[in-house]
């Protein structure tokens, strides 16, 4: 599981080209820009491992078109997460649609490598090495390796043995890759039945110095396949060799000890062969090679002619492979009664759900020296985190119809609040009458335009101005500065001058104060447009509100129904994902009693052949 799990994490991060990554150690990062704050949001429930949270996100903004920068890469993302979840055919669909799209050269070979994958892992082989023809430049070079590998694999397990040996023959150096490419290479000559050309690859890497857990692996194996392939082919001398290279505690050491066993036994070798065998004995039956021991010992004694010891250990196997079947009834019957796989997310916080979730403690009881075997198979490891899923998605959804309520007496609480504040706007509206105000400005717009006209000075006179004019022209008017007389005349002349400077001034500001008017006439203009626009908008969010109110009634008030049909549809997955667990353990465990059904008649057949030489004996001594 982790290793699927860990390939589509990777493939997320991989396609995200604007977004900074953690990549594999050395490679560079580069910080890019995030335009579209909604892929942001996205991203960031992504990297805290929420992805139920990134797809509802990333769906959200979708539907709303918020990924105007980001659309390429957030069907990229989505996709990647839709296929960690198990759904390959929506994932499918939404890499099939980007290639079908206009998309930038390296996210389109990038979408097909990893659309191989897709095809590969639900073993379409065709389709997945039509997806790898279709790419058309060069990939990074970490995508560049892993695409080489997998074409070589698909090769492989089309029966193309010589396609696969040829493609990964370019592989040199001393690098990960290129040992992974040269197992493959060994177990694809190893199927042709080149045996010797195997030999000289996998003896290679079998005699390497490991420096990491992964290659002490790849060492091991290495050495079990060649060991293996040399005793199919009747070299049991030359098998040994890498046999014995196996760590005696590593995940191939009861494998090899087997192998060592049956070399020795090749050659007659039989009490040399007992050695490994009888380390093998009292290893954990439930392992194949065990359970194999237990019959190759009591072999190995009868061709020692130590009949006596053959028999007991015989009935000793018998015996060893009737109590395992026993207690593999009783863990199958538990398994049945459903309680057996709540156990695994009993004491589980279910905060997330993700890759990297794994068990952290063991049910007790006695079921639990299964499990080791049961999680070592991918197919039960991927059910039981989708079971881990369900259950976290139902924890949520009745999360959600708790706070249903909470959404109602909000939407109750705003509908109120609208309800009192419409009389009062209404009664602001009736008192603004705009249409009034339109008229006074473009009154005041024709006058401005006549006084600029005719250039009428007196009317933009201040108060005390015109007040001034007044009493200067009703002096001006008066019968005693009218009259003939000198003291009149000098009135007059003075009169005169004052109704001079007083015009000059006026004169002489009169653009001043006209520009001044005609800015502020178009401030109120701005002000009676504005006020308009709100206006306006304020009727549509009276037309609208209301209908706004309807709709999210209808969505508000329809969640607790919806809801609770999606719960019951996960209870029904959560059902029909139990069985299907039920089915994979039940299989795997009858699977291990058949085996131990067979090797006990072996063992019952080698017995009864036992008695019959012993009593041949005692009769022919008679």
């Amino acid at each position: 599981m982790r290793a699927s799990r860990l390939f589509i994490l990777r493939f997320c991060v991989l396609l995200l080209v604007t977004v900074p990554v953690v990549q594999a150690a050395g490679d560079r990062v580069e910080p890019v820009e995030i335009k579209d704050p909604q892929f942001g949001e996205a991203l960031f429930h992504f990297y805290q491992e929420d992805y139920v949270p990134a797809i509802v996100r990333l769906l959200v903004a979708k539907e709303q078109k918020q990924l105007s920068d980001h659309a390429e890469e957030a069907d990229l993302l989505l996709g990647g997460m839709y296929l960690s979840y198990g759904h390959h055919l929506e994932a499918a669909e939404i890499f099939e649609d980007l290639l079908a799209s206009n998309v930038a050269p390296d996210i389109r070979d990038r979408t097909w490598f990893f659309l191989a994958k897709i095809w590969y892992q639900r073993g379409y082989l065709d389709k997945a090495r039509g997806a790898l023809a279709n790419i058309a430049g060069a990939l990074p070079e970490h995508l560049e390796n892993e695409a080489a590998m997998l074409g070589a694999q698909i090769q492989i397990d089309a029966g193309n043995f010589d396609q696969a040996i040829a493609g990964l023959s370019n592989w040199k150096g001393k690098t990960e890759w290129a040992r992974y490419a040269k197992f493959n290479t060994g177990v694809a000559l190893v199927r042709s039945g080149r045996i010797e050309e195997a030999r000289v690859l996998l003896d290679e890497l079998g005699s390497m110095a490991p420096y990491n857990d992964e290659t002490d692996a790849l060492r091991d194996k290495a050495n079990v396949a060649l060991g293996y392939a040399l005793l199919q082919d009747g070299q049991p001398q030359a098998a040994k060799i890498p046999l014995q290279r196996v760590r005696l505690e590593g995940p191939f050491s009861n494998k090899a000890l087997l192998g060592v066993g049956w070399a020795d036994a090749e050659m007659s070798s039989y009490r040399r062969a007992l050695v490994p065998w009888m380390e093998l004995r009292g290893r954990d039956l439930l392992d194949s090679a065990v359970q194999e021991s237990l019959l190759a010992i009591p072999f190995a004694m009868a061709k020692l002619d130590a009949i006596s010891q053959a028999a007991d250990h015989y009935l000793n196997a018998i015996e060893a492979f009737n109590e395992e079947s026993n207690r593999l009834d009783e863990t199958i019957g538990f398994i049945e009664s459903g309680d057996f796989f709540n156990q695994f997310i009993a004491n589980d916080p279910l905060n997330s759900s993700g890759w990297y979730w794994n068990l952290q403690t063991l049910p007790e009881g006695l079921e639990s020296r299964y499990l080791f075997h049961l999680l070592a198979t991918h197919q039960f490891q991927e059910g039981l985190k989708n079971y881990r899923d369900l259950h976290y998605l139902n924890r949520n959804i009745e999360d959600w119809l708790r706070n249903v309520d909470v959404f109602e007496n909000m939407l109750e609480t705003r509908k109120e609040a609208y309800a009192q504040r419409l009389p009062l706007v209404e009664a602001a509206l009736e008192r603004a009458d705009l249409d009034r105000m339109v008229e006074s400005k473009l009154s005041f717009d024709s006058t401005v335009d006549s006084i600029e006209s005719s250039y009428d000075w007196l009317s933009l006179a201040k108060k005390s101005e015109f007040d001034m004019w007044d009493e200067v022209t009703g002096l001006e008017r008066g019968r005693a500065v009218r009259a003939d007389l000198p003291e009149a005349a000098e009135v007059r002349d003075k009169v005169d001058l004052l109704k001079g400077v007083l015009q000059w001034n006026l004169e002489r500001d009169f653009k001043e104060r006209l520009g001044l008017i005609r800015r502020d006439l178009y401030l109120s203009g701005e002000a009676l447009v504005a006020t308009q626009r709100s206006r306006r908008q304020i009727d549509e969010v009276m037309r609208t509100e209301p209908l706004r109110f309807e709709a999210l009634s209808d969505r508000v008030y329809g969640l607790a129904p919806r809801l609770e049909s999606t719960r019951l549809q996960i209870a029904d997955a959560i059902i029909r994902q139990r069985e299907f667990l039920q089915e994979i353990a039940v299989g795997e465990l009858q699977a291990q009693k058949d085996r131990l059904g067979v090797y006990s008649v072996q063992a019952r057949f080698a017995l009864a052949a036992i008695y019959d030489i012993s009593s041949s004996s005692e009769e022919v001594s008679e």
